[in-house]
């Protein structure tokens, strides 16, 4: 019974979302109702648990993810983000464009949301079309992808760091480490299928003849910023997050010293991205209203969303773990040996129904947390392995109801056919090729 109350419960939160066309919060929080009620939870006990696995999950990532946030609209309003596409550009070679876009999506979308970053290199992307003769549909894939590798794997972008948070793992540099070691692989599945989809495939964009001028890409934003202050603010606090990571695991005798009590300090992911805002703030062209107000403003509204999310996902998470579903269901997944795959399967599920990957992030990971000890999964690396299974997950498959397919085949002039033949195609390469990663490295490491 314990499982049938599980299944119409996710079974609801993709009908509600998809079909319709309910708030993923409100779908969220009627699902920990519902199992709450269902399981005879004490009345007084089901508004403490909500609100408490609510709060929780916000008190662990919510500073991270709004820090996170208004970073990543200050990259792309001052032209931070187009600064780094050219440097890209320039290390990587106009010899090799496709390997540049999938590189330029893969270090753009780690602040910066698919969508969003999609819009800011189309014009880039399509100037490169013209001048260098390549295949638009190969270059679109190529970025599209490179964008979704970093989106689904690597903190801070709000999904996995989501994820890290319903799953309480106490180490969010380990995460960064994995994540961008797994999604270069990861960003290489989608690149050498954009190649593949480059010569079976053409788009109107090929055939534009009125496309902008890099000149005009540039005159956009006026003066672009350095090349230092365009990437400061993504990695500096990576770094500082994946050096403190990286201190804990080689000095751990060397705790009660000034220097390692620093570096820890620094690498506290909410202190890392406070370090990030404060480089992205030699960015603002002005300290006036717009942008002092105006863009973090919109950073701050754009992170809400997401937040009310993720506490809504960690709400449902409490629900689960209080309810005794989690260890009944843990225990029986146990013996069908399915380990890492199983957090891969929800995951691409509720993606494949509902379109969101970060929801998909969100919900699987509250699901799967109290499974984590039947699964074998609990220990640290267990945890850090469990969220780059549901980012593998969150990237299959992309197709009509995600909203980034149709900014890909609008924005690239690709018909609906040649997109889910190029686009959606990849992103189920992609997530078959990172699972298959992830669970290659549980064979070694679990």
């Amino acid at each position: 019974m314990l499982v049938i109350i599980l299944l119409i419960a996710i079974a609801f939160i993709v009908f509600a979302t998809s079909k319709l066309k309910l708030h993923p919060f409100i779908a969220l929080l009627i699902a920990a109702y519902g199992i709450a009620m269902s399981v005879g939870m004490g009345y007084i006990e089901i508004s403490k648990t909500i609100t408490k696995g609510f709060g929780g999950i916000l008190a662990y990532i919510g500073i991270v993810i709004v820090l996170g946030t208004i970073i990543g609209v200050i990259l792309e309003k001052s032209g931070a983000a187009i600064k780094m596409a050219e440097v890209v550009l320039k290390v990587v070679g106009k010899k090799r464009p496709v390997l540049a876009m999938s590189i330029i999506g893969y270090i753009v979308s780690v602040p910066v949301f698919c969508d969003s970053g999609f819009v800011i290199l189309n014009a880039l992307k399509r100037s490169m079309v013209r001048q260098l003769k390549v295949s638009g549909v190969a270059m679109s894939v190529a970025l599209a992808t490179g964008l979704f590798a970093t989106h689904t794997l690597v903190p801070p972008t709000p999904g996995p760091i989501a994820a890290a948070g319903n799953l309480h793992i106490g180490n969010l540099g380990l995460v960064i480490i994995f994540g961008i070691g797994i999604s270069i692989i990861t960003m290489l599945a989608g690149y050498f299928w954009a190649i593949r989809s480059g010569k079976i495939h053409t788009s109107g964009e090929d055939l534009l003849s009125d496309l902008e001028h890099d000149s005009e890409v540039i005159a956009k934003y006026g003066q672009l910023p350095s090349a230092f202050k365009s990437f400061a603010p993504i990695f500096i606090p990576i770094l500082l997050m994946a050096l403190a990571s990286v201190i804990k695991l080689l000095f751990p005798d060397s705790s009660d010293t000034f220097i390692y009590k620093i570096f820890i300090f620094l690498g506290e992911p909410t202190n890392a991205l406070f370090i990030g805002l404060l480089f992205a703030a030699t960015l603002l062209p002005k300290f006036d209203e717009e942008r002092l107000s105006g863009w973090i403003g919109e950073g701050i509204k754009s992170a809400g969303e997401i937040l009310i999310i993720t506490g809504a996902g960690g709400a449902l998470g409490a629900v689960l773990k209080a309810s005794g579903i989690g260890q009944y269901l843990g225990e029986t997944l146990q013996t069908l040996s399915l380990g890492i795959f199983v957090p891969f399967i929800i995951s691409a599920a509720l993606k494949s129904a509902q379109g969101s990957s970060t929801t998909a992030l969100v919900v699987t990971s509250s699901i799967i947390y109290p499974l984590l000890a039947n699964l074998g999964l609990d220990s640290e690396l267990g945890k850090v392995l469990v969220v780059m299974a549901i980012g593998a997950g969150a990237m299959t498959v992309s197709h009509a109801n995600d909203s980034f397919f149709w900014v890909v085949s609008r924005f690239s002039k690709m018909d609906v056919p040649t997109a889910y033949k190029s686009y959606t195609t990849a992103t189920l390469v992609q997530g078959l090729v990172t699972i298959f990663v992830v669970y290659v490295l549980s064979s070694i490491i679990l």
